[in-house]
């Protein structure tokens, strides 16, 4: 009877946990529990998705600021040179992104996004040109290979630093950094990962929350993403075009 009752509390006891541990891995995937939450330096990416951005309100919960400014070789993001202006004047560190399209070629994708900065005439002083290079479209289920990829993607890696004299940071997915690694090795990092922390520390940027709300803008996306800088301001500050961001 005493083995039967012992084992009968095991059981129960196993049951339980097993309950407890698939209850906080949903809210883990639910993101109602937050692992990667950090603490530091904070600051935001944001697109005409986010519609009429308030800068002196948004300024106030974040230190710097990813404006996307341009997709493939002739897209430009309606509202980049409103935000990339309006978060500079407001005194946030700001840079600007390029979604990186598959389906074109590196050079003319470079020349669509210098041709984009150049008009703000406010990059002197910037963060670093980001490049986005994750799956879209058809190819989340069949991503594009890597010998397609990279040679593209090095060129526009090559022509962005002759222009501003620094490499690129890359934006990336766990699924795109498995795939095209190689071809931004030297470039810096900035990783998304809405769950963990990397266990890996070489990246730069951590995308680390996709649901954030904020005071501060009005567009048909609720939501706004969030990012942590592995680093100090007085670090954020160094990373700048020029070595400064205000004068």
């Amino acid at each position: 009877m005493k083995k039967k009752n012992g084992l009968k509390r095991l059981i129960i006891g196993l049951l339980l946990l097993a309950v407890i541990g698939g209850g906080f891995a949903g809210a883990v995937l639910t993101k109602t529990i937050r692992l990667n939450h950090p603490q530091g330096v904070v600051g935001a990416d944001i697109s005409s998705y986010q519609g009429d951005a308030d800068w002196d309100k948004l300024s106030q919960n974040m230190d710097f600021v990813f404006v996307k400014a341009t997709e493939g070789s002739s897209f430009t993001d309606e509202k980049f040179a409103y935000n990339f202006v309006g978060a500079r004047e407001a005194g946030l560190y700001a840079g600007a992104y390029h979604f990186f399209s598959f389906d074109s070629p590196g050079k003319t994708q470079a020349e669509n996004f210098i041709a984009a900065m150049e008009e703000t005439g406010m990059t002197d002083g910037m963060l670093p040109p980001v490049i986005d290079i994750e799956p879209y479209g058809e190819y989340m289920k069949q991503p594009k290979s890597a010998d397609e990829v990279i040679p593209e993607l090095k060129v526009m890696i090559a022509e962005i630093e002759e222009k501003y004299g620094v490499k690129p940071i890359i934006y990336c997915t766990g699924k795109s950094y498995r795939l095209y690694r190689s071809g931004f090795e030297g470039c810096r990092l900035w990783e998304r990962n809405v769950y963990f922390r990397p266990l890996h520390n070489d990246w730069v940027f951590l995308q680390y929350t996709d649901t954030e709300v904020l005071d501060g803008y009005h567009g048909d996306e609720k939501y706004i993403d969030m990012n942590f800088f592995n680093g100090s301001k007085a670090e954020l500050e160094k990373l700048c075009i020029g070595g400064k961001a205000f004068t």
